[in-house]
């Protein structure tokens, strides 16, 4: 069974972020991450601080890694399966992974983020982040004026759509494997000018570099575009240890949290990022992953006081 005083679940934005702050508080920290990960997908964030020309999700994960690993964090790859609280509240936490290896902490921190449902369509993940989007509120801005195809499903994709169209009046969607849109969505496409095209998506015209050039559909037909964006709808929510140890969570599976420290409804167990309810920016998710190291570190502190005075009481 490996040690720390604050085991980290999760090496994405938010995690990284917690594990910097634990760390320049000189605090045993391990970070488990299965790889992977939402960030990693993304070739280009255009809306940090300090990158206006952009930068990929791997290089801020790389960036962050070594700046944890300068201040002594630890980090196991491995993906964590199931979650218990040792003994009495206080006592800490046991982790175990696929790999069968066991991890035990005196305070738990679930950065385990979520992930986009996304179609298995050739040639679409390496436009992701530079010309293909997922978040209006991250990358609304890169496409204004431009022709734009919306790949989604039933109502998620018509929302996404009508949310654009401040954005730009070159818009189709495309409603892969023609789930049901609501009628209400259908009219407001009409009046906005969307063209809704009920087809399924064969594959992403792509020009190298990850440059989007529109989409072939199932009939052969080629629609040609600019830019894209995916909605889906249907995101899974990486919340199962936060189930296993009994934190309580909202309907759509996400974690909640104190709007203060972050930690869950159990005591010493805390979630930052994408996994809480969220905002999906990176901003955000770092943002977050401080906070609850902050109070991280306030809790350690607090178990070692009490330590120290039970320690001079029994020896007294």
């Amino acid at each position: 069974m490996e040690n720390a005083d604050c085991l980290v679940v999760g090496g994405g934005i938010a995690g990284l972020q917690a594990a910097i702050q634990l760390g320049r508080y000189e605090h045993r920290v391990m970070v488990i991450d299965a790889g992977g990960g939402r960030s990693t997908l993304c070739r280009s964030y255009h809306n940090l601080l300090g990158w206006p020309d952009g930068v990929s999700g791997e290089e801020l994960r790389r960036l962050g890694r070594l700046q944890a690993e300068r201040l002594g964090v630890q980090f196991v790859q491995d993906e964590i399966v199931q979650a218990v609280q040792k003994g009495k509240i206080g006592e800490g936490f046991e982790l175990w992974g696929k790999s069968g290896r066991g991890y035990a902490g005196r305070l738990l921190l679930l950065a385990t983020g979520l992930m986009d449902r996304l179609p298995d369509v050739p040639g679409l993940k390496p436009c992701l982040g530079l010309t293909v989007y997922v978040c209006p509120d991250c990358d609304g801005y890169e496409i204004r004026d431009k022709v734009t195809i919306v790949m989604g499903s039933g109502d998620a994709g018509a929302a996404m759509a009508l949310k654009l169209s401040r954005r730009t009046d070159r818009l189709t969607y495309v409603n892969h494997q023609q789930c049901a849109v609501q009628s209400k969505f259908v009219k407001a496409l009409q009046e906005k000018g969307i063209e809704l095209v009920q087809e399924d998506i064969q594959e992403v015209i792509t020009a190298g570099a990850g440059a989007f050039g529109g989409v072939v559909l199932g009939s052969g037909k080629r629609l040609t575009a600019e830019r894209g964006f995916i909605a889906f709808g249907g995101n899974e929510v990486k919340s199962d240890l936060a189930r296993q140890l009994g934190a309580e969570r909202m309907e759509n599976r996400h974690i909640l949290t104190d709007p203060r420290s972050k930690m869950t409804s159990v005591p010493f167990v805390w979630a930052a990022g994408d996994v809480g309810v969220h905002a999906e920016q990176v901003t955000i998710a770092m943002g977050e992953g401080a906070q609850a190291a902050i109070w991280m570190n306030k809790a350690l502190l607090h178990m070692q006081e009490d330590a120290s005075v039970h320690r001079v009481l029994i020896r007294s």
